[in-house]
């Protein structure tokens, strides 16, 4: 993308080129620096004025500038303000993202709040705000969002300590146990909540955070008139483990296995996203036969995951029996996984360039007896779930949201799909072979709980059919690219003389020394778009790590969903959302 692609031409055609600065990228997603003071009519213009807008607000994140290490390559400049936000846009219509950059200034710098412009933005400024002490002026309730309100700094900020050895030895004395667990009381008017005007009385009712219905430590506050959710409030980060902040302390190969942990469900497919942007960085591309044993294993885990998804939602809708069913099946995957990887739930067999091993013998056999078998269940579960009058009754026209609504919120995958937006990044935007392979994308029309249970089933088989043509297809070939960055380099490269030892000692050791610039590639994960967004500074470890979780801003809209409805319709919501919270902690 250079200053001569027509979006940049017309942005600065509109808001002047002093205004609008082009910055080169790896991944070709048009990326412009603009002034903090023009930030919010330019994102309006891009929403609202442009034709085919960018409807989408798909992540929003900041970059501490500060330690940045200025490189040789004349095209990266080491930026001369202490903190960068980015606003990362989607146009379905376009078919195009785009990357606006604000430079900002000082120890704790502020912007304008985007709420008013995408509702989505709450969670995210307020993450921000968690994670970088950047504040946001007219945000309606800046408080964090990911660590206790008693936390001390902000994590990812380069002076914040990265490892629990940098800091005190945890204590918790009696006092200060008492004075968290006093902490802990829901307050409402910390909460944005006004005094009830009404003449009935309100109720307000903790749901989690340990609840089987919440799928992990998530709490949702609820304020009750009688059984009715009058309004909800959604407290997460109990998963929270730094994840961005370790990929930052990592070399490019050993953060790999971090990744399996993201959206615990995906195995491999957490692999995908991070090693594709790491490629993009580093110009590797991969061999055929890597890339069809890629799409193989990650079709096998979203099978996996929805019959996680699929099991518990009959579940938490009063259907005991399926999720057996579906667990026994689940786990001949993860014979097929475990037999191929040598790992189940994680694997951390994707590598740089390619995958660890070749195909071992006998995976053939695994793979087409799975093939013949799975269909006859898939049917099975149709007739004892999505037929059953009462499963449809509890589903049915709850927790609707638009096709419109989906897209102020950033949801994507299943979600979106139930809309009735054919939108599949496997097929808009073809990444590791996709454009190889013939499948179709399910929709739905009524955007409700059930609709979302038909797309992720209907998925379920379109993934067998992707299984099938790699096993009638896979082609011979090498399992991992050549290249010098591939990481760890090939065993066969190491005994021939003392450099290729050492190459291959260091390539092992330190990892490879990835390229300045910065990329994310974006892939149809299990729960939506999943991406990481890296910047490289010339060394062994990331500069910046960014992941964009589809599960962060589907559950940010579940106060929207179950508003003038009931406990139970909540327990459905939650369950139709196939959301990790561990996908939205990070």
């Amino acid at each position: 993308m250079t200053d001569n692609s027509p979006l940049i031409r017309e942005l600065q055609g509109v808001f002047g080129s002093d205004v609008i600065t082009h910055q080169e990228t790896k991944d070709s997603i048009p990326t412009v620096s603009i002034s903090p003071d023009k930030l919010k009519d330019i994102l309006r213009y891009l929403k609202k004025d442009i034709d085919n807008p960018y409807e989408m607000l798909y992540d929003l994140t900041a970059i501490d500038e500060r330690s940045r290490v200025r490189t040789r390559d004349p095209k990266i400049i080491r930026p001369n303000n202490d903190f960068t936000m980015v606003y990362h846009l989607m146009s379905f219509g376009r078919n195009e993202d785009i990357r606006l950059k604000v430079p900002l200034k000082g120890e704790y710098p502020s912007i304008e709040s985007i709420v008013d412009i995408w509702p989505a933005a709450n969670w995210y400024e307020r993450e921000v705000w968690d994670m970088f002490g950047i504040g946001f002026k007219g945000h309606p309730l800046l408080r964090r969002i990911l660590m206790p309100d008693y936390w001390k700094g902000h994590p990812l900020r380069k002076d914040h300590v990265a490892r629990a050895t940098d800091m005190e030895p945890f204590d918790l004395p009696d006092e200060t146990e008492m004075l968290r667990q006093e902490e802990l009381k829901f307050r409402p008017e910390e909460w944005g909540l006004k005094k009830n005007l009404r003449d009935t009385d309100v109720m307000f009712l903790n749901l989690g955070p340990q609840h089987p219905g919440t799928h992990g430590l998530l709490r949702v506050i609820l304020e009750l008139d009688g059984e009715e959710i009058v309004e909800s409030m959604l407290d997460i980060g109990y998963h929270h483990r730094g994840a961005e902040k370790m990929g930052e302390r990592q070399s490019w190969h050993t953060y790999i296995p971090y990744t399996d942990r993201i959206d615990y469900l995906g195995g491999v497919m957490n692999n995908l996203a991070y090693v594709l942007s790491v490629e993009k960085l580093a110009g590797i591309e991969v061999p055929d036969k890597a890339k069809v044993i890629r799409i193989m294993l990650s079709e096998l885990f979203r099978i996996a995951s929805h019959l996680v998804w699929y099991g518990t939602f009959a579940q938490d809708v009063g259907a005991l029996s399926p999720v057996f069913y579906m667990f026994t099946d689940r786990e001949r995957i993860f014979d097929i996984i475990s037999a191929i990887c040598g790992g189940r739930m994680h694997p951390n067999w994707f590598r740089i360039g390619g995958v660890a091993q070749d195909l071992p013998r006998g995976w053939f056999t695994l793979i087409r007896d799975f093939l013949d078998y799975m269909p006859a269940r898939i049917a099975e579960y149709d007739r004892i779930v999505m037929g059953n009058q009462i499963f449809k009754a509890r589903t049915q026209g709850i927790g609707c949201y638009s096709k419109e609504e989906a897209l102020e919120w950033g949801i994507t995958g299943p979600g979106l799909r139930a809309c009735g937006l054919q939108w599949d990044m496997r097929k808009k935007r073809p990444y590791g072979g996709y454009d190889q392979f013939d499948f179709e994308i399910p929709t739905a029309v009524n955007g409700d709980c059930y609709d979302r249970g038909v797309v992720r089933i209907e998925e379920m088989r379109q993934s067998l059919r992707i299984v099938r043509q790699c096993l009638d297809n896979m082609p011979d070939g090498p399992y991992k690219a050549l290249h010098p960055l591939a990481t760890p380099p090939l065993k066969e490269r190491t005994m021939h003389d003392i450099e290729t030892l050492i190459d291959h000692f260091l390539g092992v050791s330190w990892g490879p020394v990835i390229p300045p610039g910065e990329a994310s590639v974006g892939i149809e994960a299990t729960k939506g778009i999943n991406s990481y967004y890296l910047i490289s500074d010339g060394s062994t470890m990331p500069y910046r790590v960014r992941i964009r979780a589809p599960s962060f801003p589907h559950l940010q809209m579940v106060p929207l969903m179950c508003r003038g409805l009931m406990i139970p319709d909540l327990m459905a919501i939650l369950g139709s959302i196939d959301f990790v919270l561990a996908d939205v902690d990070r």
